[in-house]
């Protein structure tokens, strides 16, 4: 098996369970960031959708708070000056907050109106005081959008970036770390079992030759045993044909004692 596509390890009992157990690790982390990965994907198709709809009614209220300036102009004439001697501090503040999307932290701004608006009611009392306050609130509701339209912008990058961000992890889990554990597994398993077979043939050597030892022990146990009890018979052999020899002639008629 190529090392290119495992782990460097010593194939041990120990070492497999730790493999075992990044195995079950990384099938883990990879279901969890795939759920992320789909969680965040909504989202970020339901914060396009929202994109396009403030996008399309953004056009449409610039275009009637531009028309309600035309007419506030032509009714009043040019009130820039006056509107800016009518503030002394802004009315309207953007507050900045975070919203969590499956651990994610998108940033999320909201309009605040703070303070009051007295003297700006007071503009235009002489003539056009009417299309004047209608500019304004027209105004308003078209800074009310460029402050949600912002916070869906930022959302939308800040949502790309971690979803491109997952599917990499996603990926690499998937086609990288997994692999890579389950053929160092593999090889892991493949390596004990050679062992466990070597180890069994070993011993089944051990036993033949301890059996073929034992063998040539008794053969040369009874080697010596039938020498012994040869070299015992002989004299009584001998003593046996003296005795014999001596009673023939004794027999012997021509013998003169």
């Amino acid at each position: 098996m190529s090392t290119q596509n495992r782990y460097t390890v010593t194939p041990t009992v120990s070492v497999l369970a730790v493999m075992k157990a990044r195995l079950a690790g990384a099938t883990k982390g990879h279901s969890l960031l795939k759920k992320k990965a789909d969680a965040l994907n909504m989202r970020f198709r339901q914060i396009l959708k929202k994109i396009v709809e403030t996008k399309e009614e953004m056009g449409k209220v610039m275009k009637a708070s531009f028309f309600s300036l035309a007419q506030a102009r032509y009714a009043t004439g040019d009130f820039k000056h006056t509107v800016f001697d009518s503030v002394d501090q802004a009315t309207f503040k953007v507050k900045a907050s975070q919203d969590n999307v499956a651990g994610v932290r998108l940033p999320k701004f909201e309009g605040v109106k703070e303070g009051a608006d007295s003297k700006l009611g007071l503009i235009g009392l002489g003539t056009g005081g009417k299309q004047i306050q209608e500019c304004r609130k027209s105004f308003m509701t078209a800074v009310d959008l460029l402050v949600e339209l912002a916070s869906l912008q930022t959302a939308f990058l800040t949502l790309d970036e971690a979803i491109k961000t997952t599917n990499r992890r996603v990926n690499a889990l998937e086609h990288v770390v997994k692999p890579r554990l389950e053929n160092t597994i593999a090889y892991i398993k493949g390596e004990l079992d050679e062992l466990e077979r070597e180890e069994f043939f070993r011993l089944k050597k051990v036993q033949g030759n301890k059996k073929k030892h034992a063998e040539a022990a008794e053969a040369l146990e009874a080697a010596r045993a039938g020498h012994k009890g040869g070299a015992a018979a002989a004299p009584a052999a001998r003593e046996n044909e003296a005795a014999n020899v001596l009673a023939t002639e004794l027999q012997d008629a021509d013998i003169i004692f």
